[in-house]
């Protein structure tokens, strides 16, 4: 630590204004008077007042000059000359203040002007102020410019102990958001560190004369022995500066990081230290545009440097694939540090205030079908009137239930919620009355919000007068119409605080189970999780003020809500919001007159999509993101020829918010389901019978609080440790992809072998492409288990999948014992099949079959 030596020459400098100052309004004062003159006179004196504000301005300009100078010279001192070095500093003032005292009688008594010593001490503080800083150099530079960005950015720097000491082997990543980058780190990097700077940078007229204040390589990415030399810098002992990314980002999330960086750090056995910066891409010195995200002169600036890492690379790779895999490695790191940085512990209405804060362009930040179309202004607003009124009978902590379709109005129902302090429960009105009754018991959900209009419109009538026994309903249309103008200037007046206070780590939205293979269960969701796994979502997908998402997957949906509602909101991406993905001819013409540039469906929905899509609906989307179930290759293939566009497909539970992995425009693999997002932990576990992979485990910030049971209803039943289980079969390869084998429930033992449900699932889906089809599992007694295959093509027969399979070269065991050829297979409101739906089927038909034959034989 040393004292901050910018305000010395800026003291030196105010000081000589100060008393230039002084010395013009002495040089116009009046001659003395011939009478005596009363303090009252003094004050009324204009020029008199002006002197004294001078006065006072030179001795505190002689402040800012003397104190850190002095607290300077107390640490450059050598500890046993301390005392000495101060008390000869002391002589030196005591000798130097007589000397100017008899100089200043002197001239007195010569007749000098008055104001003559004031233009001395002018003179003599800004050449001063001159000497210092060319005595101090760099170290003065350094000190001014942390001054500067301290005052006008209020610059928060974390994580300095992370930084290297001299001598140690660093390579010091940032990330890059605007011109600023620069000399912000040059004021918070250690003295001993030195900048990799582009040799086309290093170059430019207008660079150069601040290039010869700092230690700096320049580093040419086209010349390998520029690379070369760079490592043996680092070898050296030198802290090394280099921005991986190269350029800055025009996107405001991580762009692509250069190979070299890594390489550097893994050729010198350097340890990565990785620095997030944060803010400075909202200043007019960033690349963004205000479209993009809020511009303001004088942001907020944010530093946070993270403790070091070690770049993780596969021993036995050599070469290219060995630099490549650096690369990757060190991209990883970028992405989890960005992820780490970003404030997660606050609520979901605290997020969405921030957003509104330093995300609002200006536009509509939210849109449905309806033609409503609200900024984020009137949107909390909305949601602070609308939240006091929906407050009325129920506590905070307490949960209430949902139902209500994909509008702006569901959006401003949850957000209402999260300002109260209430817990949004998010029911499925597809699921069918008894499993909404049972998510309700699960849950203690004593208070119901929905809207006439809607039950109306989905025929749900029986399904409210069942829940009618359990809730009180609360019909949002008569809450709206019991709104005064009193309400809304309160409203207008709470502002962006919520009415209610709640920690991050309370439960915030109770989502529940698909029930595709039992009773749902309802998990809990803590302003945590779902702002944990929005951040890692936008971190691996980067959107901006210019993306406009187009969600259809229900808010009931961990999928809709997170990432369809929440991610984009409090990143400041407007979304609009559609009732119904099943309606595949208009969804595709409202993303082309909606201009949508990111789409989230379920394989089942785009293939419908496309059916319907005229080439041209889809030429503003520049990311389709699918789950939920596997993406066909026809699927694939169909949306790059048609359409030009790439579909990433994820891998996602309720029970971790849901996004677990997902492949992005960085790292896509065709066939998994990506890697994991940032601050994800995996472990598998063996399963008997399975010999790749394992099941899957998973722990971080984004996995729920627990379940809620019908069993033991309203009672929190945590994850152990931590840890998920998923229950899903998956393979991790070297590079972390993950490819999802099937459900550990969803295997059967046939002849004492494991086969996946699933991939029979996905023969059947390739050889009839263009139909759903279903496999369940029987009991067997001669070979303990057999497949029944349900589809919905009416020409399907057995032996064409046994050929089909034997062509794919699948096992003979995959083949199912039967194929059932059905209207139209259960699914649920998701789009997922369901299982528990479809087993009944089998064995309804099954029982039918039994007392039709024993007809037959009367």
């Amino acid at each position: 630590l040393r004292p901050n030596l910018a305000v010395v020459p800026v003291g030196a400098v105010l000081m000589g204004l100060f008393a230039l100052y002084a010395a013009t309004l002495i040089a116009a004062l009046p001659a003395a008077p011939a009478t005596a003159v009363t303090l009252a006179d003094i004050a009324q004196d204009p020029l008199v007042i002006q002197l004294g504000v001078a006065l006072f301005g030179l001795a505190a300009a002689g402040g800012l000059f003397i104190v850190p100078s002095f607290a300077a010279l107390q640490m450059w001192s050598a500890p046993e000359r301390r005392a000495r070095t101060i008390a000869g500093v002391n002589i030196l003032h005591a000798g130097l203040m007589t000397v100017a005292s008899l100089a200043l009688a002197g001239g007195q008594a010569a007749g000098m002007a008055y104001a003559v010593p004031f233009l001395v001490i002018a003179v003599g503080s800004i050449a001063t102020a001159v000497v210092v800083c060319r005595a101090w150099g760099r170290d003065g530079i350094r000190d001014l410019g942390r001054a500067v960005f301290n005052f006008f950015y209020r610059l928060e720097v974390e994580g300095l102990e992370n930084l290297p000491k001299p001598g140690e082997r660093a390579v010091i990543a940032p990330n890059h958001v605007s011109l600023l980058d620069g000399p912000l780190l040059h004021t918070v990097m250690p003295d001993h560190a030195a900048f990799a700077i582009w040799t086309g940078v290093a170059n430019w007229w207008w660079s150069k004369p601040f290039l010869k204040l700092i230690n700096f390589f320049t580093m040419d990415p086209t010349n390998p022995m520029a690379t070369r030399s760079l490592i043996n810098v680092v070898k050296s002992g030198q802290t090394l500066v280099i921005f991986p990314e190269g350029r800055l980002t025009v996107t405001g999330g991580l762009m692509k990081v250069y190979d070299g960086t890594a390489m550097i750090a893994e050729r010198a056995d350097a340890k990565i230290i990785p620095v997030r910066i944060e803010g400075a891409e909202r200043s007019p010195f960033s690349y963004l545009r205000k479209t993009q995200t809020k511009k303001v002169w004088f942001p907020k600036i944010k530093i946070t440097i993270l403790p070091p890492r070690r770049l993780e690379i596969d021993e036995t790779l050599n070469g290219k694939a060995r630099r490549q895999a650096a690369g990757a490695a060190l991209q990883d790191i970028m992405t989890d540090t960005a992820a780490q940085a970003t404030d997660i512990d606050r609520t979901l209405f605290q997020a969405l205030a921030d957003a509104r804060r330093t995300r609002d362009t200006g536009k509509p930040i939210l849109e449905d079908a309806l033609g409503t179309k609200l900024k984020f202004k009137r949107m909390i607003t909305g949601a602070q009137v609308l939240g006091a009124k929906l407050a009325n009978d129920t506590e905070v902590g307490e949960a209430v239930g949902v139902l209500l379709p994909n509008t702006v109005g569901a959006a401003v129902t949850f957000f209402a919620l999260q300002s109260t302090g209430r817990v949004a429960a998010m029911l499925n009105f597809t699921a069918g009355v008894r499993n909404v009754d049972a998510a309700c018991e699960a849950a203690a959900v004593r208070t119901l919000l929905t809207s006439r209009a809607f039950v109306e419109k989905a025929h749900l009538e029986d399904l409210v007068a069942q829940l009618a026994d359990r809730c009180r309903i609360v019909y949002l249309e008569d809450a709206r119409a019991s709104i005064s103008f009193a309400d809304k200037i309160r409203g207008m007046l709470a502002g962006s605080a919520p009415l209610a206070d709640r920690r991050p780590e309370d439960p915030a939205a109770i989502l529940f189970t698909s029930g595709s293979e039992g009773t749902p269960k309802g998990v809990v969701l803590s302003h945590r999780n779902i702002l944990a796994n929005a951040v890692q979502a936008v971190t691996v997908c980067a959107a901006n003020g210019e993306d406009k998402v187009f969600n259809v997957l229900p808010l009931f949906h961990s999928f809709g809500l997170t990432a369809g509602l929440v991610m984009p909101l409090v990143t400041g991406v407007p979304v609009f919001l559609y009732p119904s993905p099943l309606h595949y001819r208009i969804v595709p013409e409202l993303v082309y007159q909606t201009n949508a540039t990111i789409l989230f469906g379920t394989d089942t929905f785009l293939t419908g999509y496309a059916r319907s899509a005229h080439p041209y609906d889809f030429h503003n989307v520049r990311m389709v993101l699918a789950g939920a179930e596997p993406v066909k290759a026809r699927t694939r293939a169909l949306y790059m020829e048609r359409f030009g566009v790439r579909i990433l497909e994820g891998y996602g539970v309720t029970e971790t918010a849901p996004v677990l992995a997902i492949n992005t425009p960085l790292a896509n693999r065709t066939g998994t389901v990506g890697r994991l997002v940032p601050m994800m932990e995996a472990r598998l576990e063996d399963v008997p019978g399975i010999d790749e992979g394992g099941r899957l485990f998973v722990r971080g910030p984004n996995v729920m609080l627990g379940y809620y049971r019908t069993e033991n209803p309203g009672v929190l039943e945590a994850p152990e440790g931590g840890w998920h289980d998923t229950g899903d079969i998956v393979e991790i390869d070297a590079a972390g992809f993950i490819t999802i084998k099937g459900r550990a429930k969803r295997f059967a033992k046939i002849a004492g072998e494991m086969v996946s449900l699933a991939a029979v699932e996905a023969l059947a889906a390739a050889l009839w492409p263009d139909a759903m089809s279903v496999v369940v599992s029987e009991p067997d007694p001669r070979k303990g288990e057999r497949l029944t295959l349900i589809t919905e093509n009416a020409k399907a027969t057995r032996a064409d999948f046994t050929a089909f399979a034997k062509r794919q070269g699948a096992a003979e065991l995959m083949t199912p014992a039967e194929v059932m050829v059905v209207d139209r297979v259960p699914v649920l409101g998701s789009g997922k099949a369901d299982y528990v739906s479809a087993a009944k089927l089998v064995a309804e038909r099954r029982a039918g079959a039994v007392v039709a034959a024993a007809e037959a034989a009367e």
